[in-house]
Order: C-alpha cells, then sequence, then structure tokens
C-alpha cells in the first residue's frame, strides 16, 4: 500500500488532530492523574492513528482491518476516559461535548471503512 498512504485517510488525519487536542487537555489535568487518567488517555488516543498507520503498512485487507478495529476500540476508550474526565471535573462540558462528537465520528467513519473493506 505504499509507506504514506495513510495519510490519504480522513480517519488517520482527524485521529492525528486530534490526539494534539488531548496533548493539549491533559496539560490540565492535576499531576496525580499523571500515571493514571492523563496516560491512559494519551496511550487510546495515539493508538489510533498509529493503528490505522500500521494497518496501511501491512500487506493484506484482512491485516487493515484488523488494525482499524483495533484503532475503532481505542476511540470508544477514548470516549469512555473523556466521560470520566468531565465526571472528575477536568473537562468542562463544552470541551466535553465536541471531543465527544469528533470522536464518535471519527469512530463511524471507521466503522465505514471496515464495512467497506469486508465485503
Amino acid at each position: 500500500m505504499g509507506s504514506t498512504k495513510f495519510f490519504e485517510f480522513w480517519d488517520w488525519n482527524e485521529g492525528h488532530n486530534l490526539v494534539l487536542e488531548i496533548y493539549k487537555i491533559i496539560k490540565k489535568f492535576p499531576d496525580t492523574e499523571r500515571f493514571n487518567l492523563i496516560s491512559q488517555l494519551r496511550s487510546a488516543a495515539v493508538s489510533i492513528p498509529t493503528n490505522i498507520a500500521e494497518g496501511t503498512g501491512r500487506r493484506t485487507t484482512k491485516d487493515l482491518i484488523h488494525f482499524l478495529v483495533q484503532a475503532r476500540g481505542s476511540a470508544y476508550e477514548v470516549i469512555y476516559l473523556l466521560y470520566l474526565s468531565k465526571s472528575l471535573n477536568y473537562l468542562d462540558e463544552e470541551i466535553y461535548r465536541e471531543l465527544f462528537s469528533r470522536y464518535n465520528r471519527l469512530a463511524a467513519a471507521l466503522n465505514s471503512h471496515i464495512s467497506s473493506l469486508d465485503k
């Protein structure tokens, strides 16, 4: 598929942009969360574009689907972690709603991508 084909995917680009947003918001979280919520949120967010890139570099469509499924799972993990962050008052409602919406769209796009490849 070529080494930089993943740059062409909307879901990779949106995943990358969302990682940058996550890095911005976690700077405001309490230091006590550095090894817990911050670490998990950062890891799950980074996992999305990373899995898209890795799957794109694989040899078969089956492999690509596997990594897109992993990326989708990470998107849902981030959605929960954002909800938890809001519940703990680390995120205000407006930021939560925006990120929730964007991650939901990303998960839907990944699902659509998976479905189109799985036919």
